[in-house]
């Protein structure tokens, strides 16, 4: 199994190849400090596998493995970061790379080679949990958006999802006239009249990320 890893530290891109060739089926090709390289490197060796960093100098992991996947679909790129973000997890999943790990789960990475070459997906742990959610968002309300404050929004959502003065009032730990102050002033700013016109303006105007 040919590897190319590309990672911005090169102290980590040593560490990796002392660990990856401890595996007598795998060789490390070469090695890469930056996406430009990465795709380069790519060009040369067209590896059996690209383990690459994503935070980087320069057009970062991201960018160069899309493209990598524009001029060669089939291949298999294994992000390797200490970035769990949701952004880069979704941008990833959706350009075709064969799995995310987080550095932390380093003793997964021979296995999770492994799985690549044998065609599968892998995704470490903490991503696998949050997949579904990742690929099929919850719909959201920016508040800002209207001209309206973070604590407003809080209030319409829970207006929106049928709790009464009290409940919000307990559950932002505020007092129930504070409560009724910010209804006010949200029918007032909308130009709403009531509580199910907010919660009806409130739904109308969430989108999908």
């Amino acid at each position: 199994m040919q590897v190319i890893l590309i990672d911005d530290d090169s102290l980590v891109c040593l560490s990796l190849k002392t660990i990856l060739q401890a595996d007598p089926e795998i060789r490390v090709s070469a090695i890469g400090t930056s996406g430009e390289e990465a795709v380069q490197l790519y060009e040369t060796y067209q590896p059996d596998i690209l383990l690459m960093d994503i935070q980087m100098k320069g057009i970062g992991g991201l960018a160069a493995g899309e493209r990598i996947l524009q001029k060669y679909p089939d291949a298999r790129i294994l992000f390797l970061t200490t970035f769990s973000d949701n952004e880069y997890i979704i941008k990833a999943l959706g350009m075709g790379a064969k799995g995310y790990l987080i550095k932390q789960d380093i003793d997964a990475l021979i296995p999770a080679l492994r799985a690549v070459m044998s065609g599968q997906n892998v995704f470490g742990n903490e991503i696998v949990t949050r997949i579904p959610a990742l690929m099929h968002p919850k719909p959201v309300f920016e508040p800002e958006k209207f001209h309206l404050s973070t604590r407003e929004g809080e209030i319409m959502e829970l207006i929106a999802k049928g709790l009464n003065n009290k409940e919000i009032a307990d559950t932002l730990f505020l007092s129930e006239g504070t409560v009724r102050n910010y209804l006010s002033a949200l029918l007032d700013k909308l130009s709403l009249r009531d509580r199910t016109q907010l919660a009806v303006f409130y739904y109308r105007n969430q989108y999908t990320p």
